[in-house]
């Protein structure tokens, strides 16, 4: 049996069941900003969580999850501050 806990979903505790997952390899997301700062951004899931008894419009069952985001930035030099 599939591990349970309480989770928070739309404002209340609910019980839910933890659903193992495969992680792909994980890659970033590099964004170029118009003031020529480089962004790279990377998603980490770290648990996911199926909502017991709760399903969406479409009949597909509400999955609560856990992540986290992996920010890199790199400004252009021009909007750096220089150290005293």
């Amino acid at each position: 049996m599939a591990q349970q806990k309480l989770v928070d979903y739309q404002g209340k505790k609910i019980m839910g069941e933890v659903v193992d997952f495969e992680s792909p390899p994980e890659n970033f997301n590099n964004y170029t900003l118009a003031d020529g700062t480089f962004i790279k951004i990377k998603t980490v899931l770290l648990e996911v969580v199926r909502i017991l008894g709760e399903y969406g419009p479409n009949g597909d069952p509400v999955y609560v999850f856990t992540a986290q985001q992996i920010v890199n930035i790199n400004s252009a030099e021009k909007l750096k501050q220089r150290k005293q």
